[in-house]
């Protein structure tokens, strides 16, 4: 029978594929049995893990990383273990990730020592944070250089976070603060030269005011004397003063004070002859009588001066009547009543 070479080279491509499917399966740390047993491990940083890196237990490689998923957060990385080998891990394991001298990474699990309770399928290994071989191993070989990588790497964060301090509102805010800085050196430069000018000892202002007060002052010196003498006859009249017998003069004014009260009060009263003479209308209406009579009087002699005084010799006497009432000017007079 005679196989043509169309099915042979169909034939090698079939193997071909499956060999590639199984060995890619088998990179990926998938078994042919189908029983293959998984955990989860969380991690905050992997350190390059992928998949189908080794996870060893004590140096033996017993299975691989079947998958790593991080999400769309990406803070924290779920790692799927997938064993080949049936390993008893107990529930106080973790798992931490290595990184070699030569790059290579790795994840190992750490055996607890509980010996009556073990992991299942599916189940979750606790995880310690992740450490770096080459940084260990550089921590021991040259710690200075260690510390200046260090150092560059806080350098460089450094320099990210202030390239991202700095965008572009940020700067525009800090030349706006180094215009007003400006602004305001310009004004303490004015305000230093205004002071300057009231601090000038020669034409400032404090200047003249500390000459008036030195003018003022060496008055006061020039006449402290008289200034003395001043003070010392305020003292010596204040002295006098207070020797003054006060209580004794208000005694004496109130006394006077009352007897000026009685006195005005008889004045008031009808009693005594000057109250008699202001309030007694009997006195009064006496002496206006004496008066008519002393006008009727002196009105009869000024019109008949022969009845009262006779000089001549050959005249005879005034025989006409005397008057009865005043005349009329005497009448009209301001001091009768109408």
């Amino acid at each position: 029978m005679t196989i043509s070479n169309e099915t042979k080279v169909g034939s090698l491509t079939a193997i071909a594929i499956v060999c590639l499917i199984l060995g890619f399966n088998f990179l990926k740390g998938k078994t042919f049995t189908g029983k293959n047993t998984r955990y989860t491990a969380t991690f905050f940083d992997v350190l390059g893990l992928s998949v189908s890196n080794p996870v060893v237990i004590n140096g033996k490689q017993v299975g691989s990383i079947y998958g790593i998923d991080g999400g769309k957060d990406m803070r924290k990385i779920a790692v799927v273990i997938n064993m080949k080998d049936d390993v008893n891990i107990p529930e106080d394991s973790y798992a931490v990730i290595t990184k070699s001298l030569l790059g290579s990474v790795q994840m190992e699990i750490k055996l607890g020592n509980n010996t009556t309770a073990f992991k299942k399928d599916g189940d979750s290994i606790n995880t310690v944070a992740t450490s770096d071989l080459v940084g260990d191993a550089m921590k021991k070989l040259d710690p200075v250089l260690f510390q200046v990588t260090s150092a560059v790497k806080s350098l460089d964060s450094l320099l990210n976070t202030v390239n991202r301090v700095f965008d572009p509102a940020a700067k525009n805010n800090i030349k706006g603060m180094l215009d007003n800085l400006n602004k305001t050196t310009g004004s303490l430069a004015i305000s230093a030269a205004s002071l300057q000018t009231i601090l000038n000892t020669q034409t400032g202002a404090l200047a003249k005011t500390l000459d008036n007060v030195s003018s003022f002052t060496g008055a006061l010196k020039n006449n402290n004397e008289k200034l003395t003498q001043t003070m010392n006859n305020v003292e010596v009249a204040t002295n006098k003063f207070a020797k003054l017998d006060i209580e004794k003069t208000l005694t004496t004014l109130n006394g006077t004070i009352d007897e000026l009260k009685s006195t005005i009060s008889k004045v008031n009263s009808d009693k005594g002859s000057l109250g008699l003479l202001m309030n007694d209308t009997k006195l009064y209406n006496n002496l206006n009588a004496t008066s008519n009579k002393i006008n009727l009087l002196l009105d009869d002699v000024r019109l008949h001066p022969k009845r009262y005084v006779n000089i001549s010799v050959f005249g005879k006497k005034d025989k006409t009547e005397a008057l009865m009432v005043p005349l009329p000017d005497t009448v009209n007079a301001p001091y009768l009543n109408k």
